[in-house]
């Protein structure tokens, strides 16, 4: 045995974990913690992130939703619209919305009217001058702008087939401008709904979706049915162009409200607050699941056969219903919550059919009667909640929402006129507004 070989091996053998040793050592003494000011608004800036591009991806489940159901000679203008509102959304929160929405001292009216200005982001680099116990104003306001883009998306689809595009456009900016932030402001901004009525709206049952809901509802009424969608006493029912794609949406939509409802905790900081965006994203899910049962259900006792038009609407009746409050459930009465959303839109779409109300994609069952259905259901769940203070704000929302939507549909109506020609709907806006087609090699007129 050379020992001249073996020696030199055996100290470096010997002295390589030693170093090691002290490598971990000399880690183990540097204090690698941020500041404890620091640790809030780093995890809570990182959710509203996080939570903020799920939101965002909520854009591709409304355009995919809809253009699944609307048919195909109308599938490229309402591609075109939903990329069109979100882009308006972005631009308008960022000149008024957001601090009209979030007026902090700011208020014109105190408790009623936000400050019209500008967003402002933090200094370059830095975060010097911002709540360290909070999050940055950037992630903030990246996440509360996907709720103000989608409120928008939701009107899309009732007024499917039939609108002219920049008139819709054009109220799209009011809707995300004006509309939103300020009936926002006063709940999230601290104006007299929260101050006063204490009104609990956790993730926007109201604040979002009836908004939207009724916004769609005023324009469907000024607007009108599509021509030969009721005839002759009928209601005629006109299928979607792709299920399929209809079902991925849906699925998107499902995805992204994980992101809707658990950002809405507004604050990663400690085990709690962790544990409870864990519940969320629990109760959130069993509520979708029990919608879309409960509409598998009753569909197959009403009508003898399921309709996966009504399940996918469930799904998403159910997600809504549990928006106003996905915390204080057990998952139980998230099911059930849920499960009555699911019922709701089954009952109400027969329903607009009757008042011949148009609604394309079923928006008005889903986010206006499941709004309101979900931020009633608060009542059962949460026991800082009562009924004044449920039932009130969703009438005064409903009201300036309904009240200012009709104007502006019913101005643009008298300025640029709301609905295309018979010939160009006979068509379809594709062709007629767009010289478009979504699917070329398979149309059929």
């Amino acid at each position: 045995m050379n020992l001249k070989k073996i020696l030199p091996l055996a100290a470096l053998v010997a002295v390589v974990p030693l170093a090691l040793y002290a490598q971990d050592a000399a880690v183990a003494e540097v204090d690698v913690t941020p500041p404890n000011e620091e640790i809030g608004y780093i995890f809570t800036t990182f959710m509203f992130l996080v939570t903020g591009f799920l939101v965002m991806w909520m854009a591709a489940g409304f355009s995919m939703l809809e253009a699944g159901l609307v048919r195909s000679k109308n599938v490229t203008m309402q591609s075109l619209k939903n990329v069109a509102l979100f882009a308006i959304a972005a631009i308008m929160y960022y000149l008024v919305g957001y601090n009209l929405m979030y007026p902090g001292d700011g208020w014109t009216i105190p408790n009623m009217l936000g400050a019209f200005s500008m967003a402002v982001m933090e200094p370059v680099g830095g975060s010097a001058d911002t709540d360290l116990t909070y999050a940055s104003v950037g992630s903030d306001f990246f996440f509360q702008l996907m709720f103000c883009a989608t409120t928008a998306s939701i009107v899309s689809g009732t007024l499917a087939e039939r609108i002219k595009l920049w008139p819709f456009l054009i109220f799209t900016v009011v809707l995300t401008g004006f509309i939103y932030p300020i009936q926002a402001s006063w709940k999230w901004g601290g104006g007299f709904l929260d101050a006063d009525y204490g009104f609990l709206d956790f993730a926007g049952s109201t604040v979002v979706h009836s908004v939207g809901g009724w916004s769609a509802l005023a324009g469907a009424l000024i607007l009108g049915p599509r021509l030969g969608k009721y005839k002759d006493g009928r209601v005629n029912p006109m299928p979607g162009s792709n299920l399929t794609l209809a079902t991925l949406g849906t699925f998107i939509l499902w995805l992204g409200w994980f992101g809707f409802n658990g950002g809405s905790q507004l604050y990663m900081d400690t085990a709690g607050n962790v544990a409870d965006i864990s519940r969320i994203f629990a109760n959130t899910n069993t509520a979708a699941a029990g919608g879309a049962l409960a509409a598998l259900i009753m569909t197959q006792l009403m009508y003898k056969k399921p309709d996966l038009t009504m399940v996918l609407n469930g799904a998403l009746a159910g997600l809504v219903s549990i928006t106003a409050e996905p915390l204080t459930p057990g998952l139980g009465a998230a099911t059930l919550i849920g499960a009555f959303g699911g019922i709701l839109v089954v009952l109400a779409v027969p329903l607009l059919d009757k008042l011949k109300i148009d609604d394309v994609v079923g928006a008005i069952p889903v986010h206006l009667v499941c709004g309101i259905w979900g931020t009633l259901a608060v009542l059962i769940t949460n026991p800082d909640a009562t009924v004044t203070g449920q039932v009130v704000p969703i009438i005064i929302v409903g009201v300036f929402t309904f009240v200012v939507a009709a104007v502006v549909w019913y101005i643009l109506k008298l300025t640029m006129g709301l609905r295309v020609s018979e010939e160009d709907e006979i068509l379809g806006l594709d062709k007629a507004e767009l010289g478009m087609e979504a699917y070329p090699e398979f149309y059929r007129g």
